[in-house]
This record gives structure tokens, C-alpha cells and sequence, in this order.
């Protein structure tokens, strides 16, 4: 099966973003495809993290290329679209003073990636790429909401390659 989001996209998306001096850290999927340097698993979106004040510049820059905002979402987060059936699930942050980046949640609160997680770097269709470090990766997936089978396989081969340790909850259990 034909991944819905190919690695060229991901990548063109990246190039089109840096040209436009957006710059950008791959979270999700892609972001463990990078730091293990090649595809895994399909898929069907490009997670990225973002200087809030860079939202203009990415709204219009993807613009070019047909991206338009989902219904729903929130001021620092949303997925942009374009008819292709591409997405790009955008989550926008603000640094403070120690490096974290403060990304505001729907429900009012802040969720911190600490300042040493913007250091991951991987490739993707022979694109250098900014993205979550592995530790960091783990620690989101962690905490905040329940993992789906990828998640626990994209964990799991974090674990093998890096030997990130893995809470318990992010473990698949048994086979019954």
C-alpha cells in the first residue's frame, strides 16, 4: 500500500518551509522515521512544531500549494490540508527564557517540551531535518493521551535503536 503521505512529500513540505526561512521540528511519525533514517510505516500526516509567530508565514507559504485549514482545532493547534488529501497537524510554541518550548493546549494549559528535546536531527528522502531527539519522542508519547498500535511499534523501535527506556504503559502487553 502506497503511503498517503510519501517521503518525498514530507520532504518537499520541509524544503518548502526552509526556503520560506520557517523553521521547523518534525514530531510523530515522521519525526521516528527520521531519526532512524528510513520509512517504517505509512503515513498520513507530517507533525510539525513551529515559533508561534511563524503561523502567517506557514499559512501562506503552504497556501502555494493548496493547504487550507481543517475545521476544529485551536490557535496553536490545527491541520492544514490541501485536496490531495495531505495534512500538515501544526502545533505552534513559544521559547522561554531556559529554551522550552511552551505549547498552549486546548484546555488552557501548557504542555513544556523541555529545551534539550529542539536537538534531534534525522533524514528523510536524503533531507537533513530538524525533529524531537528519541528521549523526547518517548517522553510526549508518555504523557497525554493513550498510545495507538504505531505508537507502541514507533516506541518500541526507539527503544532498539537508541535505548530509550519505555514506561511500562508504553509497552504492548502479551499476545492473548
Amino acid at each position: 500500500m502506497k503511503p498517503i503521505m510519501s517521503a518525498t512529500d514530507a520532504a518537499d513540505l520541509v524544503r518548502l518551509m526552509e526556503s520560506a526561512e520557517i523553521e521547523v521540528w518534525l514530531d510523530g511519525g515522521w519525526a521516528v522515521d527520521a531519526v532512524l533514517g528510513e520509512q517504517t510505516r505509512t503515513h498520513k500526516d507530517l507533525d510539525i512544531i513551529l515559533h508561534k509567530e511563524h503561523l502567517p508565514k506557514l499559512r501562506q507559504t503552504l497556501a502555494i500549494r493548496g493547504f487550507k485549514a481543517r475545521a476544529g482545532g485551536t490557535p496553536s493547534n490545527f491541520v492544514l490540508a490541501n485536496l490531495s488529501g495531505l495534512e500538515v497537524d501544526v502545533h505552534a510554541i513559544v521559547f522561554d527564557a531556559d529554551g522550552n518550548g511552551l505549547y498552549e493546549m486546548a484546555d488552557g494549559g501548557t504542555w513544556a517540551f523541555p529545551a534539550h528535546g529542539f536537538q534531534g536531527s534525522g533524514r528523510i528522502a536524503h533531507v537533513n531535518v530538524q525533529c524531537l531527539t528519541p528521549e523526547i519522542q518517548v517522553y510526549c508519547h508518555a504523557h497525554g493521551y493513550v498510545p495507538s498500535e504505531k505508537d507502541f511499534r514507533d516506541m518500541e523501535l526507539l527503544e532498539q535503536r537508541f535505548g530509550v527506556e519505555l514506561p511500562d504503559h508504553l509497552r504492548r502487553g502479551p499476545a492473548a
